[in-house]
């Protein structure tokens, strides 16, 4: 098997999955991608001075002036010194005292809080913060999850790198400034549903936005994102595409990650999983210069809103988080939405989203 195969096939044996608990959980790894990225402009953060930024009131200092942030406060935690950064929209929790880093979290979190608003034709309005915890080391995350995850985090434990979503809060530990970014981008598209979506999404959707969100760049204080630069997932459909290995379209929007995992080939099925649905979204909101991007916005506007054209008893599951989602509902409401929505037939789709796949992939190059 290719090498980078097995490398790139890491991410999707724990990635984001549904479990049975009473809560949407999510678990997002990334492994090393294959293409290099050139490091982020560091000009804009100003040098340390001296020893302040050894000790944590330095770290309160040098944080607390950004734009982006609200208050720092120590936090005394039985994981490790750290502080907690409030923004509009987050309340961050952190032992991870890196402070290049730590700059540039508060502008990253509000930066992709309004990148997943511009998923909706009309902005969500809503109270509250979200969640996240930041560990400095894998031994904290540990410690942190068999407390925070109760009867489920030998689930947890099993990601090799990465983080997760459970309970209404995002949960990583430091894997590097880039990759950090990336599973906190994944993994808080998951949290921003939970919050403000009245309906559940189903998972080809919900799990092809999330990546949508995984690769951004940083410059002169500000963070764009950049879907069509995530070489990993391209990468990963460039040689599901050369291997012939492709899901097709009905059976791709159909399946969930826990029924591509216990499949055949599961390395290979589940990276053609993750990267089709990545394909998949940005195929309706991009091909043909976005002509079915309408579509696309009013199937989420209806997730959003609660307003799918579906029965009294569909309706129940789709929004009770305390139900869990079945593989059988997942493939049933998927089908159903995409013909509502979509309108297209499917197997007519298929050959305009194949070629589709075919150009994105066009320049990218895979070592084999």
């Amino acid at each position: 098997m290719k090498k980078i195969l097995l490398a790139l096939s890491l991410i999707f044996i724990v990635g984001c999955n549904e479990n049975k608990s009473s809560k949407r959980s999510g678990l997002s790894t990334l492994p090393p991608s294959p293409f290099s990225n050139p490091a982020p402009s560091l000009a804009q953060s100003p040098a340390p001075v001296g020893g302040a930024l050894s000790t944590v009131d330095g770290i309160i200092q040098y944080v607390a002036p950004l734009p982006a942030v609200k208050k720092v406060e120590r936090w005394d935690s039985v994981y490790g010194e750290g502080i907690t950064i409030e923004t509009k929209h987050y309340k961050v929790y952190t032992t991870m005292l890196e402070p290049l880093m730590l700059r540039q979290i508060p502008a990253f979190v509000e930066a992709v809080w309004r990148q997943y608003q511009n998923q909706l034709p009309v902005p969500v309005e809503g109270q509250g913060e979200f969640v996240m915890y930041l560990f400095k080391e894998r031994a904290q995350w540990e410690q942190f999850t068999k407390e925070f995850a109760g009867e489920q985090w030998p689930i947890y434990l099993k990601i090799k790198k990465g983080a997760y979503f459970l309970n209404g809060t995002c949960v990583a530990y430091n894997i590097g400034r880039s990759r950090t970014f990336s599973v906190l981008g994944h993994e808080g598209w998951h949290q921003f549903c939970d919050k403000y979506f009245k309906y559940r999404l189903p998972s080809w959707l919900d799990e092809g936005i999330a990546q949508l969100f995984e690769q951004s760049d940083f410059e002169n204080g500000q963070f764009t994102f950049q879907p069509s630069k995530n070489y990993a997932k391209l990468g990963s459909l460039k040689l599901v595409m050369e291997d012939r290995k492709m899901i097709p379209l009905r059976n791709l929007i159909s399946l969930n990650p826990g029924e591509v995992v216990q499949g055949e080939e599961p390395d290979i099925a589940v990276m053609a999983f993750y990267s089709e649905s990545y394909a998949l979204v940005r195929f309706l909101r991009e091909e043909n210069y976005g002509k079915r991007l309408g579509n696309y916005h009013q199937m989420l506007l209806g997730a959003l809103n609660g307003t799918w054209p579906i029965d009294q008893t569909e309706a129940k599951i789709a929004s009770d988080r305390s139900v869990p989602l079945t593989a059988q509902w997942n493939s049933y409401m998927a089908q159903k939405l995409f013909s509502i929505y979509i309108g297209q037939d499917i197997e007519q789709l298929e050959p305009e989203y194949q070629q589709f796949c075919a150009k994105i992939v066009y320049y990218i190059r895979v070592k084999k």
